[in-house]
């Protein structure tokens, strides 16, 4: 096989996007929105295709060293595909519902997810700078998708003009990082940095990179667009925000740090501490107030965040390994809430304040009781998996010496723990409201058992996914 053919068997995966989604573009302009149903489906088999050839594929670099498929990147891949195809399911009931089915949704979300997967293999920074705007244009159209709905045109509007200032201050920091290091290239960087003194510029390059792509996860102080965002968005399209979007943005961030600047820990150490340190206090107190179930789960993800960075900043296998699995715990646990969100509806109308669920355990019990599982599960409450997931941050965070850090997690987690409570006292001991329409779907059924049950019965059997954590984790500490 000469080296063209081989760089592009190692894209196979996202070239099945990138030609699925052009080719599905061309058949819903030419059979319009009725083909809406049947371009779902041929979404989520071009996603499990794309997982299959991830998968069975053997460890390699294309396009001389700018794409990698390793350990890391295979576990990565296998949470955002997942989560992508369950997103794509919920989107299409969603809009069926609101009777404006629209066939470039899957078609969006397909190209997003290739974005996704190429961030993950970046191995130089041009590599990320491509595949992360080919995600974000994605995601500003879908998050605008709703065009009749002024909540999600603002949405879309205020994603985009952020984003995009975000997107400016990351590339000045990769131009900062070329200028001073000579290379775009993340191994001829981190020899740079090892063969001496991190310089003023290349310090500067990294704080803007920093700063770019804590946007990209909803840190502080770049968070601020998240609570509308997740508000004014669709459903699904909001629980595509808050899993694929948010792991694959993770993991670039690890990816550049990790590989990029590894004898630089002690300076973005510092920087990942304080971002850490702010977004566990900002979720932990600003979603006490919200009435607004998905405003909640938005300063909810900003304090997730936090935890999951603490993972990062303790540069660890140990920290490294606690972090991944601490983002597929997020991420299966907020699409099941999400699911169950989307299940808030009345008379083919949907809802979103939290006092719609009062009573919600004598109406549809079913519905009170995932609610609950997994409400209590992000809180940390034993023995549901945030106790486990939150358990091997800390535990990294105290094995690299950030006590305070992880005493100060520990307490916002505390905090936290009321505004999911709340939730769970509204829907068990509040006065029952109307009851919700029952038919919620499948695919929603499906991913609200799914979060459920992971939940619940997590702890039991952990050992997998853990061991794949650990093996993925190992890519940067060979």
């Amino acid at each position: 096989m000469n080296s063209l053919a081989a760089d592009l068997y190692t894209l196979l995966p996202e070239l099945i996007l990138a030609a699925g989604a052009m080719a599905l573009l061309i058949l819903g302009a030419v059979r319009g929105e009725s083909s809406t149903g049947v371009i779902s489906w041929i979404a989520v088999a071009l996603i499990a295709a794309s997982a299959y050839f991830s998968f069975t594929g053997p460890d390699a670099t294309a396009f001389h060293g700018t794409f990698v498929v390793d350990a890391f990147v295979r576990f990565i891949k296998a949470a955002i595909l997942w989560s992508s195809a369950a997103c794509v399911l919920m989107a299409q009931r969603f809009f069926a519902d609101e009777k404006t089915a629209r066939f470039e949704i899957p078609v969006l979300m397909l190209l997003a997810t290739c974005g996704m997967s190429l961030m993950v293999s970046a191995q130089s920074f041009i590599a990320l700078y491509m595949g992360l705007e080919l995600q974000s244009l994605a995601l500003y159209v879908l998050a605008s998708i709703d065009r009749d709905n002024v909540r999600s045109t603002e949405a879309g509007l205020k994603y985009f003009v952020l984003g995009s200032l975000s997107s400016g201050m990351m590339l000045y920091g990769i131009t900062l990082i070329y200028g001073f290091a000579g290379s775009v290239n993340f191994g001829a960087v981190a020899q740079v940095v090892h063969g001496g003194a991190l310089s003023i510029g290349l310090l500067f390059g990294l704080v803007f990179l920093i700063a770019g792509l804590a946007f990209k996860i909803s840190a502080v102080p770049f968070h601020m667009w998240t609570p509308d965002v997740y508000e004014g968005a669709p459903t699904p399209i909001t629980a595509y925000f808050a899993s694929s979007a948010k792991i694959a943005a993770f993991a670039l961030l690890l990816r550049a740090l990790m590989t990029a600047f590894p004898d630089a820990l002690h300076q973005w150490r510092q920087i990942i501490v304080f971002v850490s340190a702010l977004s566990m206090a900002l979720g932990a107190v600003a979603a006490i107030g919200q009435t607004n179930i998905k405003r909640l789960m938005a300063y909810s993800s900003i304090g997730h965040m936090g935890y999951a960075l603490l993972g990062l900043a303790a540069g660890t296998a140990l920290g490294v390994r606690g972090m991944m699995f601490y983002l597929v715990f997020y991420a299966v646990t907020n699409l099941g809430l999400f699911a169950c969100i989307q299940a808030m509806r009345r008379n083919g109308k949907p809802g979103e304040g939290i006092y719609d669920l009062a009573g919600l355990a004598r109406t549809n019990p079913k519905l009170a009781f995932a609610f609950a599982a997994m409400m209590l599960s992000l809180s940390g409450l034993p023995p549901l998996a945030g106790i486990l997931a939150k358990a091997y941050i800390f535990l990294a965070a105290i094995d690299a010496h950030l006590y305070v850090l992880a005493v100060f997690g520990v307490l916002t987690s505390v905090i936290s723990a009321y505004y999911y409570l709340r939730i769970v006292k509204i829907m068990y001991f509040d006065e029952a409201a109307p009851a919700f329409d029952r038919d919620i779907g499948w695919a929603g059924a499906a991913v609200a058992t799914v979060g459920t049950v992971f939940s619940l019965l997590f702890v039991i059997n952990a050992g997998s996914l853990i061991a794949g954590a650990d093996h993925a984790a190992k890519v940067f500490f060979r």
